[in-house]
């Protein structure tokens, strides 16, 4: 951050200045048409992103206030929030699309050391629900697809799917998508494959595992890790790879055998713990050289930052629910409150001098943009100072994390490790005829 941009006494302007650092310098204008302008609603949406008021309402009225504080001399923008809310769902995804290009290409250009995980540059990906207003409309739109049909109680409200990359080198966000519920996570990962960037190697667990996922992954040049549970058969000794080694197995269902595509050639990696519990790890880098086990489980244990990201959303930023009643608002009010997220852990992590994951300290420079918005920051040091003031609590854990009552506690039982069996007679022909086209083309 450039200290020029907290020299002012006002900590309205010091936080207009630092968010004008994030945002793009071109395509979004302070004056427009109207009284809402396109840099406007963005910073208006973000500081109410930020807000811990309990509706929205009271959110919009807090960031409408400090950012009339925030430019005093200019024109002031639409009381309602109403309004605010229609213009902004209408040019939400070109501004998604401006500010999320700038932040990615920010975090490229200061992450440094950071940037890759040894040579891998590696992101981990993880889906959570989001709970929706019950309001008629959002019912509707957004079903829960556990409803029974038998039954006339819903078992949960309607809510939104969110699927997010993360860059698992710094722990921030890269890019999502959402959609209701009765989509899957595998279809939106599919949607998110062309922000990756090239060579990139993307981290899952077990509920990511399929043939024409991972088939469209290796397709774009990228690498995977993904823990495989009891659902996945494997081959071995398909004959298929000009040499197979230890470890070497197959992914190719019935399904894909029937439609003559390929098998997909892995590495299999098998973690066993003190308590000789087995965890499965699948690879297509079938060099030991360049992904070594210790390595892959290294880099597996990094994509637990996905949920500290999560948590960070639902429990510190308090957006576990959106508080939108029209559906047309839901996906606008999720999109900018992950952009919130993602522009102040950003933040967090240039200016701290410890290199540590985005989401630790989140809470502590969370508190200190709140006061700055609400005017009660402290005037002694500048929000730089404070910042940069921010220590991460070390403390060692000495008990268990176990709640011992929570009503909602899951008892899933663990997803086991895949079956590996020999490759039959019928199937080794085919992958040698499979493999005979391939060598003629």
């Amino acid at each position: 951050m450039d200290r020029s941009r907290n020299d002012h006494k006002d900590y309205s302007i010091q936080l207009r200045r630092t968010i004008a650092a994030y945002l793009p310098t071109q395509g979004l204008p302070l004056i427009g048409k109207d009284r809402w302008s396109d840099r406007l609603l963005v910073i208006v949406m973000i500081l109410l992103a930020w807000s811990p008021l309990p509706t929205l309402q009271d959110r919009f009225d807090e960031a409408r206030a400090a950012t009339v504080r925030m430019y005093r001399s200019r024109r002031r923008p639409g009381k309602t929030f109403g309004g605010f809310m229609t213009k902004l769902a209408r040019h939400s995804a070109r501004l998604l699309a401006l500010v999320g290009g700038t932040l990615r290409q920010r975090m490229q250009e200061r992450s440094g050391e950071q940037w890759r995980i040894g040579r891998w540059l590696a992101f981990g990906v993880d889906g959570t629900k989001i709970d929706c207003p019950r309001t008629r409309a959002n019912q509707k739109r957004f079903k829960n697809s556990g409803q029974r049909k038998k039954s006339k109680k819903n078992p949960s409200g309607p809510q939104l799917l969110l699927v997010s990359l993360i860059h698992l080198g710094t722990g921030l966000a890269w890019s999502w998508r959402h959609s209701h519920t009765r989509d899957s996570e595998r279809h939106l990962l599919r949607q998110l494959l062309g922000d990756l960037p090239d060579n990139a190697l993307l981290v899952a667990d077990a509920g990511f595992m399929g043939y024409e996922l991972v088939q469209a992954i290796l397709a774009g040049d990228r690498s995977i890790l993904m823990r495989v549970g009891a659902n996945v058969h494997l081959l071995e000794k398909l004959g298929y790879a000009v040499q197979e080694n230890n470890g070497m197995v197959y992914l190719w269902p019935e399904k894909a055998q029937h439609k003559r595509l390929p098998p997909l050639v892995l590495q299999r990696i098998v973690v066993v713990d003190g308590r000789n519990r087995r965890m499965c790890l699948l690879t297509n880098v079938l060099e030991s050289r360049e992904l070594s086990d210790a390595e892959a489980v290294a880099l597996y244990s990094r994509r637990w930052q996905v949920e500290l990201l999560f948590r960070a959303m639902k429990q510190i930023l308090a957006r576990r629910k959106m508080l939108s009643d029209s559906p047309a608002h839901v996906p606008v009010e999720l999109d900018w409150s992950v952009v919130g997220q993602w522009l102040l852990s950003l933040l967090l992590w240039e200016e701290r001098r410890e290199k540590r994951p985005a989401q630790e300290g989140f809470a502590a420079i969370l508190r200190l943009v709140r006061a700055a918005m609400s005017g009660r920051g402290d005037g002694r040091a500048s929000l730089l100072r404070q910042l940069r003031a921010i220590r991460i609590d070390r403390y060692v854990r000495r008990g268990s994390k176990k709640a011992r009552h929570w009503p909602h506690k899951k008892n899933d039982p663990p997803c086991g490790v895949p079956h590996v069996r020999m490759a039959r007679r019928a199937e080794v022909r085919l992958a040698k005829r499979l493999r005979s086209r391939i060598t003629i083309k």
